[in-house]
């Protein structure tokens, strides 16, 4: 099993949803983050004074799947959050050692 981890810009989240959503991936956790990668955010100016926003609106995706749907669902979710500008975000793949579903205490695969 795997996590994926998703940071992309909030107005892509319906568009990754949808997507994820049409290859049947059903459960993931979403969250409302702020952040900065290269970009270090940007200036901007409000009642004359310029000030510099470096913690920019995200928000971070987060699922557990199994190994073997690991690259589709990393193809569907790159592609759905893309803009081709910067700041679009990053994916993140880490090694999951279990799962346990609390109602019924499955484990494994059959958690998610």
């Amino acid at each position: 099993m795997k996590k994926i981890e998703a940071i992309i810009q909030p107005f892509k989240l319906e568009e990754v949803k949808e997507a994820l959503k049409g290859i049947g991936v059903d459960g993931m956790t979403i969250i409302e983050v702020r952040g900065h990668g290269r970009q270090k955010g940007h200036k901007e100016v409000y009642r004359g004074q310029e000030y510099q926003v470096d913690l920019l609106p995200k928000v971070k995706i987060e699922l557990v799947v199994s190994d073997a749907r690991v690259d589709e669902i990393v193809a569907t979710l790159a592609a759905a959050a893309r803009s081709g500008k910067i700041g679009d975000g990053k994916i993140f793949i880490l090694p999951v050692e279990n799962a346990i579903r609390i109602r019924n205490d499955d484990h494994g695969e059959a958690a998610l």
